[in-house]
């Protein structure tokens, strides 16, 4: 089945609480856009999410993480396809060192599961 993987660096425009704690929804848009190209991928056309069945958030994020959200679709109908994320925190900012120290983890830490379905209209498939 069809993966994809997206890399971004939480700013401090994502911060939303005390701490520079990120909004965990963030990890939800950066889902939805995997999904967008695993069904332009797979279809040619962006699709529409309708539904997450699961969402778990696992650590917290903070402006500077790194997080790497992936995606693969685990099954397809007829229009719908089923699909499974994970966003895992691959760099930290130390600031401990000095205000531009970062530290690639050894190992990722996942800080959000979710499970969703994305539907692609008939009119609309390409491929």
């Amino acid at each position: 089945m069809e993966k994809s993987m997206i890399r971004v660096r939480m700013s401090a425009h994502d911060a939303h609480y005390g701490g520079n704690l990120v909004d965990g929804a963030r990890m939800l848009g950066l889902f939805g856009d995997v999904a967008t190209e695993l069904l332009i991928r797979l279809d040619g056309d962006e699709g529409l999410f309708v539904a997450y069945d699961k969402v778990e958030f696992k650590a917290p994020v903070f402006a500077g993480d790194y997080i790497e959200a992936v995606g693969e679709i685990v099954s397809v109908g007829n229009t719908s396809r089923k699909m499974k994320f994970e966003a895992r925190k691959v760099i930290v900012p130390r600031p401990d060192i000095n205000e531009s120290a970062c530290d690639v983890l050894e190992e990722p830490i996942v800080v959000c599961i979710a499970e969703g379905t994305c539907v692609v209209p008939k009119d609309k498939k390409r491929k």
